[in-house]
C-alpha cells in the first residue's frame, strides 16, 4: 500500500457526481463503465439518469491522478485517492472490461445516528440503548458486525460519542473515516493512518506507548486482530468493526483470519475473554420501498468457569433477555453504574441532541 495523498475536491472536478455527494443520504456514488449507481440511506440504491460521457470520465480520472500524483494506466491499474470525507477508488479498463470502475465513498466528519432518531427509526429498543451507553461508561470492547454498507461505523461512531473527552483515544485507519477529533471537539485523540512502512499491526503496537485509554480499529481484516487482542488484554478498550452475518460466528471468524493453526486454537479463549459486546446491524428494504439500519443482534462474550459463553440479549431485532454474565456485571460495578439497564446521563444526552 503507498502513501496515501489527500486533496480538497472541487465541483469542477467531480462534475455529474458532485450534486450526488452534495446530498446529505447518499453514502456511494459508483460507475460501472456505463451506469451510474448511487446508494442513500432512506432510498437505498438506484440508477441515476444521468450520463456518464467517456470524456469525463478520461478527465475525472486524469484529474485524481493529478491531485495525488499518481499514475493511471495499463501498467498502474487502480487508483486510490482521499479527500477529508470521500474515499476514492477507480479500476483501469485494461482489466475492468466493462469499462473504467469508480466507486467514491462518502463518510461525513457528523454523526448520523441520534438516541431520538434510533428509537424513532426503530434501531434497537431503548432499554438496549441504555445498557449500551452504561457499556461504554464501563469501559467495554466492542465489535461491530454486519455486511458491507450495514452501517456498522456509523453505529460506533454514534457509541464513541460517549466516551469522556479527557480518556485518550486513538484510531487506526487505512482511509479516515472515523472523523473521532472533528465529531468530539475537545476530546484527546490521535488519529493514526497506516499506509507504506506503517501497517495496522505497527500502528497498534505504537499505539501501546502513547498512553491509550481507548483504541479503535477501523476494520478488522488479517492478522492484526492478534495485536489488538494483546492491547485489550492489557486494560485498553477499544471498538473494531467486522463483516459478519451471525455474532455466534465472530470467535470462528476471528480464528481464521490467522495464519497459524496453533495461534488460532489458542485464540479463542481470549476471544471470549476480552470481546465484550457484539452487536451485528442488520440492512433490509421495507415495502415502501425505503431502507431500514437496526440491531439485529447484541451479545456479551464471556469466559467463566473455563467455559466460553454467549448471551444473547437481542436476536432477530428483538430483546429477548436481560441475563448479563458475572463479568460484566462486575465490570459495571466497579464503574458505579448498579443498574445496567439505565443510563444515568439519559436526559443528559437528549438535551445535547446525542
Amino acid at each position: 500500500m503507498g502513501e496515501m495523498i489527500t486533496f480538497e475536491p472541487t465541483r469542477e472536478q467531480f462534475g455529474v457526481f458532485w450534486k450526488y455527494l452534495m446530498l446529505p443520504g447518499v453514502t456511494d456514488v459508483d460507475y460501472n463503465g456505463s451506469q451510474l449507481w448511487i446508494t442513500d440511506l432512506k432510498r437505498g440504491r438506484y440508477r441515476a439518469k444521468e450520463e456518464v460521457t467517456e470524456q469525463f470520465v478520461h478527465t475525472f480520472t486524469h484529474n485524481i491522478s493529478n491531485c495525488v500524483n499518481k499514475q493511471f494506466n495499463n501498467v498502474s491499474k487502480v487508483l486510490e485517492a482521499d479527500t477529508k470525507e470521500l474515499r476514492i477508488s477507480i479500476i483501469h479498463n485494461s482489466v475492468a472490461t466493462s469499462g473504467i470502475s469508480i466507486c467514491i465513498r462518502k463518510s461525513p466528519c457528523i454523526v448520523r445516528n441520534s438516541i431520538r432518531g434510533m428509537l424513532q427509526e426503530e434501531y434497537c429498543q431503548e432499554q438496549v440503548l441504555h445498557l449500551l451507553l452504561n457499556c461504554v461508561r464501563a469501559g467495554m470492547n466492542f465489535v461491530f458486525g454486519g455486511e458491507p454498507g450495514a452501517g456498522k461505523t456509523e453505529c460506533a461512531k454514534f457509541f464513541m460519542q460517549f466516551i469522556p473527552k479527557e480518556e485518550r483515544v486513538i484510531t487506526i485507519e487505512d482511509s479516515l473515516e472515523i472523523h473521532y477529533a472533528d465529531i468530539n471537539p475537545g476530546a484527546d485523540a490521535v488519529e493514526l493512518r497506516i499506509g507504506q512502512g506503517f501497517t495496522y499491526t505497527d500502528a497498534i503496537k505504537a499505539s501501546l506507548r502513547q498512553n491509550p485509554r481507548w483504541l479503535m480499529l477501523s476494520e478488522a481484516r488479517s492478522t492484526e486482530v492478534t495485536s489488538l487482542l494483546e492491547q485489550w488484554s492489557t486494560g485498553v478498550n477499544g471498538f473494531t468493526t467486522i463483516h459478519l452475518d451471525d455474532l455466534r460466528k465472530l470467535p470462528d471468524r476471528i480464528q481464521n483470519m490467522m495464519n497459524n493453526v496453533n495461534d488460532a486454537d489458542r485464540m479463542e479463549n481470549r476471544i471470549y475473554r476480552y470481546v465484550n459486546v457484539g452487536i451485528l446491524i442488520r440492512r433490509t428494504r421495507r415495502a415502501d420501498g425505503s431502507v431500514r439500519r437496526y440491531m439485529d443482534q447484541v451479545c456479551f462474550f464471556s469466559r467463566e468457569q473455563a467455559e466460553n459463553r454467549i448471551y444473547m440479549l437481542v436476536k432477530d431485532g428483538e430483546f429477548v433477555s436481560e441475563e448479563l454474565p458475572e463479568q460484566m456485571i462486575s465490570k459495571f460495578k466497579y464503574a458505579g453504574i448498579r443498574e445496567p439497564f439505565h443510563c444515568a446521563k439519559w436526559e443528559e444526552f437528549l438535551r445535547e441532541g446525542k
